[in-house]
């Protein structure tokens, strides 16, 4: 498919949910392709994004006890091949140095495509006691994981992250760590992205590389995909006794640590875009966008140009001065209408418009950039009460976009007794989202409703998510011993 121009119209999501995808990241300058393969630049506007996300999640962190560290980009080769489950599962991603200073190196270098091996490694020599567990730390860094098929955001070479790393003196506080940061990445998914995430076990073929348990946060995209959008491992002692990360417990015994860790990346990013975007093209919950408000001010003459332009100065400043983040977009070479169209394809919820008629009535026109059902789009009202109601304005409109995202999901949710695998299949090719069903448990059942239907279960629900009633039957044939969520996803 031949790529549209920028400025041009967008593809509809109804015809082709990925070149929509692809065409709206570009067009509203979230990223684009470098010249090296597999990457992505992260521009301006998408990096506010992330930074928005960034500083949410990391007071979260830190108010449930933790820190943030950074540790080395470089992994010895040795490190990564100690823990034999954790180095099959990222063999084939690995990015490896074998050259620097001009010369080849003694032992290779891999580019982390995670940090647990060098992380315990450290906490192997700060850990004598019990008295110093438990260790609770973040890292934002980047990453390389050398995939074959990329989408900016979505599967990149190289993205960025944050990844916690905790050691603990007891395998139930490991277990509530675990737990703790589920809660929190859902709480974060929903409250501030307006993402509803449903959250539970992955299976063992889907659990992460070393793991002894993962959990996951599953959102359900526009186009019925499901994508994982954070996990949290208990790793139990795997690593522990890879690296001798030992410590002197209470009653004088040596004892290995639990661990636990947990990450999101720059993939909600790409997230936020395909549970919100429509047509025009972006559409940010106000909580994250880099710009909430913006102020557009509409002269012709110079006079008028005047007038509306110190206008919009000043109603610029009274936001700014209540932590609202404002723009007033002064550019006078662009017309109305560009301006129009390059905000409403950002996504920026809320526009104010200022025309020489709206100063001297003192007015001004507010532009929601989505609306609930029953209320006007665009209002013309008095000054005073547009400004003083901004803040409430912004509220409703995040209410509204996690209503809208959590009724879509739950409209393509099926539930109830699946009787087969071709019933999964012909659910799904109708366009169901999360579908859920009995399991036996048994892997032979999962990798053939992979193969035949290009489903995988997402999580093993947790208890809030459950049906009332739990099925009976596996959708593999004979008795089911769990609940299960399937979906096709990215």
């Amino acid at each position: 498919m031949k790529k549209r121009q920028k400025g041009k119209g967008l593809t509809p999501r109804a015809e082709d949910f990925s070149a929509w995808y692809n065409e709206v990241v570009q067009q509203a300058e979230l990223a684009d392709y470098p010249p090296v393969r597999g990457s992505m630049v992260i521009r301006p506007w998408g990096y506010g994004i992330w930074e928005n996300m960034q500083r949410a999640l990391d007071d979260m962190f830190k108010a449930t006890g933790h820190q943030n560290a950074y540790f080395p980009l470089l992994i010895p080769m040795s490190f990564i091949e100690r823990e034999k489950e954790h180095v099959e599962g990222f063999k084939p991603e690995l990015a490896v140095v074998t050259h620097a200073g001009g010369k080849e190196l003694d032992e290779p270098y891999v580019i982390r495509p995670t940090s647990e091996t060098i992380i315990y490694s450290m906490y192997a020599k700060w850990v004598q006691s019990y008295r110093d567990l438990p260790v609770l730390l973040n890292q934002w860094a980047n990453v390389m994981r050398w995939e074959l098929r990329t989408r900016l955001f979505l599967r990149t070479s190289e993205f960025l992250w944050q990844e916690g790393h905790t050691a603990h003196a007891t395998e139930s506080e490991a277990e509530e760590e675990a737990r703790t940061i589920l809660d929190v990445y859902r709480t974060f998914m929903e409250e501030w992205m307006a993402m509803p995430a449903i959250t539970g076990l992955k299976s063992e073929a889907e659990k992460f590389a070393g793991a002894v348990r993962s959990y996951a946060c599953e959102a359900l995209m526009q186009d019925g995909k499901a994508l994982q959008a954070g996990t949290s491992h208990m790793l139990g002692q795997n690593f522990a006794r890879q690296f001798g990360l030992t410590f002197q417990s209470e009653a004088g015994r040596e004892e290995y640590a639990w661990n636990t860790s947990w990450g999101v990346s720059t993939r909600l990013v790409g997230g936020l875009v395909m549970t919100h975007g429509d047509d025009v093209g972006v559409v940010l919950p106000p909580k994250l966008a880099p710009t909430q408000v913006v102020v557009l001010p509409i002269g012709r003459s110079d006079d008028q140009w005047a007038v509306v332009a110190e206008k919009a100065h000043r109603v610029e400043a009274a936001l700014k001065d209540r932590g609202i983040r404002v723009l007033a977009d002064q550019r006078r070479h662009l017309s109305p209408g560009a301006k129009f169209f390059e905000w409403e394809r950002k996504g920026v919820p809320l526009r104010i418009e200022i025309g020489p008629r709206d100063v001297e009535k003192q007015e001004v026109v507010v532009v929601r950039r989505t609306s609930g059902e029953g209320e006007a789009r665009k209002e013309s009202m008095p000054e005073a009460a547009a400004l003083g109601g901004i803040e409430d304005r912004l509220a409703a409109l995040q209410r509204q976009l996690l209503d809208a995202a959590r009724a879509r999901r739950d409209a393509a949710t099926c539930r109830g007794e699946v009787s087969s695998v071709d019933e999964l299949g012909t659910l799904l090719d109708e366009g169901a989202g999360f579908v859920y069903s009995g399991w036996s448990g048994d892997p032979a059942v999962e990798e053939r409703v992979k193969e035949e239907t290009k489903a995988t279960i997402r999580v093993i629900p947790s208890r809030e998510f459950r049906s009332d009633t739990a099925p009976v039957r596996c959708v593999g044939g004979g008795a089911a011993s769990m609940e299960v969520v399937w979906a096709r996803a990215y």
